[in-house]
């Protein structure tokens, strides 16, 4: 009994040191994207992009992964207009089980490992994408492919992530799939802008549209 008691103990040791003790916990030191597993309840309107990375650091901290830099992947428009590719650092990324979803900025915005088995929550969780019910794959970016801001034609960020009312804001694909197989549709950070009957920017209009206001969280340091 005593050997088998010891043969365990052994075991636990190596599974932990290979990070197969603990789940996707085992990796939150090392975690360097998520998808928040929440929105801010009020749909587009985060608080601005200073709310929108604070939701990153609290989510980011309750999982065991603070003490970074996290910022949300959301670009702005008009004066001073802020492109989310520049603000989350240079790579690369990991998420909550160690697998890297991209080493640097080019291959982010190009033939990156983002899919519904990859972008996962800071929990380590996969996120319900077509197909599931509810279907949560709209992630705000306000951006467009390459990760830039758009001009002022036409709102694309609710108001700068300050609304929950009318307006628009340019949603990705979490798990790159859609109503069909145009590049769009497969495109994790700007596949189309949100709608509804609230005015494009409410909880409610996100939730129609498959969505739930959720956000892609990156470690910029």
């Amino acid at each position: 009994m005593r050997k088998s008691g010891a043969c365990r103990i052994v075991v636990s040791i190596v599974l932990a040191g290979l990070g197969l003790v603990g789940g996707a916990q085992s990796f939150a030191g090392d975690m360097s994207f998520f998808v928040t597993s929440a929105g801010s309840g009020k749909g587009a309107d985060l608080g601005g992009l200073e709310g929108a990375d604070r939701m990153c650091r609290t989510l980011a901290g309750a999982a065991g992964a603070g003490g970074r830099t996290w910022r949300a992947y959301l670009s702005t428009q008009g004066p001073g207009a802020v492109n989310a590719r520049d603000r989350i650092g240079s790579g690369p990324w990991a998420n909550a089980k160690g697998v890297v979803i991209a080493k640097d900025l080019a291959e982010l915005h190009g033939a990156n490992n983002l899919n519904k088995q990859t972008a996962l929550t800071e929990k380590g969780e996969v996120v319900n994408g077509r197909g599931d019910t509810p279907n949560m794959h709209d992630i705000l970016t306000g951006s467009q492919s390459d990760g830039t801001a758009f001009g002022v034609d036409a709102d694309r960020t609710c108001a700068n992530w300050t609304s929950s009312g009318a307006g628009a804001a340019m949603v990705g694909h979490s798990d790159r799939t859609g109503l069909d197989e145009s590049v769009p549709m497969k495109s994790w950070n700007s596949s189309h802008p949100s709608r509804g009957p609230g005015g494009g920017c409410s909880q409610d209009d996100l939730i129609s549209t498959g969505g739930a206001g959720l956000l892609y969280c990156f470690a910029a340091d």
